[in-house]
């Protein structure tokens, strides 16, 4: 039987670039080749082409309305995409590249499984392909797609593209990022985007849609149980009168009926005895399924607590945590400022302790010594909290590895942070980019 539509899986993947590398038209180009755009959307941008003075169709028109807003200063934001192709489905978040917009790209690739990083091939590694590629890192993307686009500028060339595939490889060496694939493009004529391109005979890997919809999505299905407790189901009815449940969304894992948990911060342990999903009983449950466990002995659990598996390694719990931070508020991030410390569903108070360093975005050199963190800077500070956080590393777990920052007095989210475990930490200490 043929899989539907709604059984497909979904991968999400980030674009970035520097000023006229082509991403705008290389979205459009996915957007016009998987025939993810509609009859009056493309006849608009026909319009629009020949109005130009363009004789084939500008598929960057069909992203350009976005861009537009952007430079009047109407609104700088991540835009997502959607289209589909017989064997998946996909989410582009579609990110800003500017330096003044990390706050931007920092969110629209914390959700991604890839980014795709365009080079013009006239042009090579720049700034802002360290930036970009460094920022991917930071947030643990498992795939990094290099696209050297407009190689139609360059005729061609192989030797241009190993050129920039070598340099961009010593770049990656220093920031330890694995599972980077090169293919050489033109989003313009639709070389190796769709289609593998006559053009490229030399070059022997995929196209781009084809890597696209085949590589591998790592879910997080193989780290230790995480289940963050978000609300505590105790039904007012005689038809269930001791039934106490503990509902969530799997972060990480899984678990069985019959395994034996325990409860973090408090260290109770006690063994499941029932999975369900609504109505539905299920003998396990993973990540990202949301579900309600129930338990065999009636211990104290509340909103914020971790359940984790007693036999599977424990997370880390400490009231002092070194963060990786990226800020977002034009009110700095400065040493003896309280914010709400907020992970998954747990709250907390913490004052900053230090900032350690600022992170030159550009050279990626640290810079110790800053007074403050200001909007867009990224920045390793130590921050006490009123009680101890439970974490595991970023990289195993994004939702146990990473924190907001909510201004006490506005509400208003003002920085997003990476955990550093103690072993992460330390080796930091030692290791300079």
């Amino acid at each position: 039987m043929e899989r539907g539509y709604l059984d497909m899986q979904l991968l999400r993947f980030s674009t970035a670039g520097s000023v006229d590398d082509g991403k705008s038209t290389l979205i459009g180009r996915l957007l016009y080749d998987s025939k993810s755009i509609f009859e009056d959307q493309l006849e608009a941008v026909e319009a629009a082409s020949r109005s130009r003075g363009n004789e084939e169709v500008n598929l960057a028109l069909l992203t350009d309305g976005l861009r537009a807003e952007r430079e009047q200063g109407i609104t700088i934001d991540v835009a997502y995409r959607y289209f589909a192709t017989p064997k998946r489905k996909f989410i582009i978040a579609d990110t800003p590249g500017h330096i003044e917009y990390t706050r931007n790209m920092v969110t629209g690739v914390s959700t991604a499984d890839l980014s795709i990083i365009l080079v013009d091939a006239r042009h090579g590694v720049l700034e802002q392909t360290v930036r970009h590629s460094y920022i991917s890192s930071l947030l643990g993307i498992g795939h990094i797609v290099v696209a050297v686009n407009k190689m139609d500028l360059v005729d061609y060339s192989e030797e241009t593209f190993v050129k920039i595939v070598e340099e961009y490889k010593k770049m990656a060496k220093v920031l330890n990022i694995r599972n980077v694939t090169f293919i050489p493009i033109s989003a313009k004529d639709g070389d190796n985007v769709v289609n593998k391109s006559d053009k490229l005979p030399w070059y022997k890997g995929p196209a781009l849609i084809e890597l696209l919809e085949t590589v591998s999505i790592e879910r997080q299905d193989g780290a230790a149980f995480r289940l963050p407790v978000q609300y505590v189901i105790r039904p007012i009815s005689s038809k269930y009168p001791d039934f106490r449940g503990y509902a969530g969304r799997v972060a990480s894992g899984e678990i069985r009926v019959g395994d034996r948990i325990r409860v973090l911060p408090s260290g109770q342990e006690s063994k499941v005895t029932r999975i369900t999903m609504a109505e539905k009983e299920l003998e396990s449950a993973s990540n990202p399924e949301s579900v309600t466990i129930q338990l065999s002995d009636d211990i104290d659990i509340s909103r914020g607590d971790l359940i984790v598996k007693a036999e599977e390694p424990a997370p880390q719990s400490s009231q002092d945590i070194v963060l990786d931070v990226c800020w977002f508020n034009e009110s700095a991030l400065q040493p003896r400022n309280r914010y709400i410390i907020r992970q998954s569903v747990t709250e907390t108070v913490g004052i900053v302790r230090t900032i350690n360093y600022r992170r030159n975005i550009n050279t990626l050199d640290r810079e110790p010594g800053v007074a403050q963190l200001k909007m867009n800077d990224i920045g390793e500070v130590s921050v006490h909290t009123a009680s101890p956080v439970v974490f595991d590393s970023y990289r195993d777990n994004k939702v146990t590895g990473s924190v907001i920052f909510i201004d006490q007095d506005t509400n208003e989210t003002v920085g997003a942070g990476i955990i550093k475990t103690e072993k992460e930490w330390k080796e930091n200490q030692t290791y300079e980019i």
